[in-house]
């Protein structure tokens, strides 16, 4: 009777190569693209948010959120990094300049403001991210 792999060392040997494949990809796109592949993710959940805020303008009792664009990134540059888990923390409530009657907190110009600034600097992120593809491109055509 010949003895053959265990399975268990196959079982074994395969979770480590799956570990070390995903590890090698987080840190490759850290070294890659840095903190703006985060900061897109970040933008564009602010974004969501600020467009729900907006769309809830009229609606009695609703309650404006804002992701703490700080806080998120220093999530992002924890061990852990970036997680759902991690921009849920860093989302807060707004609190009014001026009080509504109906309890709704959403000041409709403070949310289309903070809506434009933000999807100006998630263009500007983005722009520097097919900036930083290009040359990658480039670099392995060999140009």
């Amino acid at each position: 009777m010949s003895m053959g792999t265990p399975i268990g060392t196959v079982f074994a040997g395969n979770v480590a190569q799956d570990c070390l494949r995903r590890e090698f990809a987080t840190v490759a796109d850290q070294n890659l693209f840095g903190v703006h592949g985060a900061a897109l993710e970040v933008r564009s959940r602010r974004l969501g948010l600020l467009a729900s805020n907006i769309a809830n303008a009229s609606t009695p009792g609703f309650k404006a959120r804002d992701i703490d664009f700080r806080e998120a990134m220093q999530a992002a540059s924890r061990p852990g990094g970036l997680s759902t888990g991690s921009i849920d923390a860093a989302t807060k409530y707004r609190i009014p300049l001026q009080a509504s009657l109906d309890g709704n907190t959403v000041e409709l110009s403070t949310e289309q403001t903070a809506f434009a600034e933000n999807a100006v600097a998630y263009q500007t992120t983005l722009s520097f991210l097919n900036g930083r593809i290009g040359q990658l491109t480039r670099a392995l055509r060999g140009e």
